[in-house]
């Protein structure tokens, strides 16, 4: 496994900035954020794509995922076609660019379950869409992986495997977020139930009893357990870190990871 940390952690006011920090920190693996707010853009020119691919080279990063995504990025959870169609044009961006970087998975975060809808009707639309874009997926040999984040959408193990299912292709999996589902649930539970469904992982932690999200090692997440279940999937990428804070903090957070790799091996 490697070491990985988000851009959403860094400026993301100068990419080779971004860049430079995340090799000084100790990071193996960054997931680059393409935006029309910030850097690297989503509008790239694939020449600009080709450079951002040589400049992770050349320091050696290796790009584990990336996340597209617009101001005005609507909702595949929406009841509005408008909305979902947006989200589905930055998917497809995101997959053009993934195959221009060699990268083989996307971050979505689906939107937010709406009022005035009804949940059967937010499952097939999100699951449709999905499905629509599956050919796209193969074809650039990206995955499009599906974050569990806090949107009262997909609130179960179970239920994300099914909702995978559905769509039915190994190019649509979950993007497992290690702490968004402690305030109600385990994440070994999860990775577990989801197996090989899991294309990419981020790493945070929670505690419970205060409610807040606090640094690796520190809440909630049982770390052990996690890894166990992790090893047993079979999976080897980056643990990408979503822990923000200042140079000490993210130089903190990496040993942390890399600790949290050793936990279980044996030598």
């Amino acid at each position: 496994m490697k070491a990985g940390i988000t851009q959403l952690c860094l400026a993301r006011a100068d990419l080779e900035t971004d860049l430079q920090l995340t090799k000084a920190r100790g990071y193996d693996a960054i997931e680059l954020v393409f935006s029309d707010t910030g850097h690297p853009s989503i509008d790239a020119a694939p020449a600009e794509l080709d450079a951002i691919k040589s400049a992770c080279q050349r320091l050696g990063l290796d790009i584990c995922s990336i996340l597209p995504t617009r101001r005005d990025a609507g909702s595949l959870l929406s009841s509005v076609a408008a909305e979902r169609s947006k989200r589905i044009a930055i998917l497809r961006r995101g997959l053009e660019i993934a195959e221009r970087l060699g990268v083989d998975a996307l971050l979505l975060h689906p939107g937010q379950l709406e009022a005035g809808t009804t949940y059967e009707e937010t499952w097939i639309n999100c699951r449709d869409a999905l499905r629509a874009l599956v050919p796209e997926a193969e074809r650039r040999r990206c995955a499009i992986a599906v974050e569990n984040v806090w949107n009262k959408f997909l609130l179960s193990p179970r239920e994300a495997r099914q909702f995978v299912d559905e769509v039915g292709s190994p190019y649509v999996g979950i993007y497992l977020d290690t702490a968004n589902m402690v305030f109600y649930g385990f994440p070994e539970m999860w990775v577990r139930d989801l197996g090989t469904r899991i294309k990419k992982v981020h790493v945070k932690d929670f505690r419970r009893r205060d409610s807040a999200w606090v640094q690796l090692m520190d809440g909630d997440v049982d770390w052990p357990a996690v890894m166990g279940e992790l090893r047993a999937i079979g999976f080897d990428g980056a643990l990408v870190s979503e822990v923000g804070g200042d140079d000490g903090m993210q130089r903190e957070t990496v040993a942390r990871i890399r600790r949290i790799m050793e936990v279980g091996v044996r030598g």
